[in-house]
């Protein structure tokens, strides 16, 4: 079973707030999860809502990484889809979840354009969740790619 691309979607849960508040640390943070990646950037935009909140993404060559935060929850929504053999999301991954503090992770993996016999093309979906002490413990690795 190969994969065109994988998509990792995070929860991330008790996070600090302060960090989640701050658009300079939000978008540092993503684009350095990129870079950790292997990714290859491309475009950055971010935007910061009132009273709080921040969404954003970076584009790479290889897809996206995109993120949403609920400071007042300590809760930040994650999404990182990359295609080809290049890059390692799971170090995005480790590191957003260092960065932001978290201290519940909840992941899903989902492994995209997997060719069926006919020429249609799925996925398949696999998840998780890690508690996370003072020291961060690692979420775990993507699925080999076939």
């Amino acid at each position: 079973m190969k994969a065109l691309g994988c998509h990792i979607i995070l929860e991330l849960s008790q996070c600090n707030s302060e960090v989640l508040r701050s658009l300079s640390k939000v978008k540092g943070h993503m684009v350095e999860a990129a870079r950790r990646a292997k990714a290859q950037v491309r475009k950055v935009a971010f935007h910061k809502f009132s009273p709080q909140g921040i969404s954003g993404v970076v584009v790479i060559a290889e897809s996206h990484l995109s993120i949403h935060t609920w400071p007042e929850f300590g809760y930040a929504a994650v999404d990182i889809y990359t295609c080809g053999p290049t890059t390692d999301p799971q170090k995005a991954c480790d590191y957003l979840a260092e960065a932001l503090e978290a201290k519940q992770v909840a992941r899903s993996v989902v492994e995209r354009g997997i060719e069926s016999p006919v020429g249609s093309y799925s996925h398949s979906i696999a998840s998780s969740q890690d508690t996370l002490s003072s020291s961060l413990i690692p979420v775990g690795r993507v699925p080999e790619r076939i």
